[in-house]
């Protein structure tokens, strides 16, 4: 499996059998490719948002609305979609453009994640450290931060440097993709940390 990320909350997950693309955007500062697919998250080609549990292409897919509260960061009423989905038997877990921490029932839904994909942006989503709190209290083996400034955008979005210091990963380079050939090769015991590089 392959994971490319395209910026903000869009990446190209690979799998052996189906390609799945999440949050594909327009008009937020950058041009994305032209993105294939046999699964969409929030939009394109078979489109996946609203709540509940799915199989398309083979590939289980779960969505759950977490809803925003003010005084918590984020809109009044404003709905972050949650997707959890497994792709060549690695559970991951997509946090799209939450702003707020989890409740403890959505995190019982969420259960067990392999690989997170977390916004740590700020502003719009959440901070360096409300995503610290969020990742300690989903505990997953990989964890690649997301919904960063680092593209251009549209959005008020800052870097990525609070939480990686907030995780004391200040030194982590960054790599164009993340590849896993099985569920048995990603770190046991251990949680690891994967920084991509936006390709456009």
């Amino acid at each position: 499996m392959d994971i490319i990320w395209h910026g903000h909350s869009c990446f190209s997950i690979k799998g052996a059998s189906a390609t799945l693309v999440t949050d594909p955007y327009t008009g937020l500062g950058n041009k994305l490719p032209n993105l294939k697919a046999d699964v969409v998250t929030f939009g394109g080609a078979k489109v996946l948002d609203w709540p509940g549990e799915f199989e398309v292409s083979g590939i289980p897919v779960e969505s759950f609305s977490a809803k925003h509260n003010a005084k918590e960061g984020g809109v009044e009423g404003e709905n972050a979609r949650i997707f959890v989905f497994a792709v060549d038997g690695i559970k991951i877990c997509h946090l799209s453009g939450l702003a707020h921490e989890l409740s403890d029932e959505l995190l019982e839904h969420i259960g067990d994640v392999d690989i997170l994909l977390l916004p740590v942006g700020g502003k719009v989503v959440l901070d360096g450290k409300r995503a610290h709190s969020v990742l300690e209290s989903i505990e997953p083996r990989i964890v690649i931060p997301m919904y960063y400034a680092a593209t251009e955008t549209t959005l008020e979005l800052g870097a990525a440097e609070e939480f990686l210091k907030a995780v004391g990963k200040t030194e982590l380079a960054s790599v164009n993709k993340f590849t896993v050939k099985s569920k048995s090769d990603l770190p046991d015991g251990m949680m690891e940390f994967v920084k991509l590089e936006p390709q456009n």
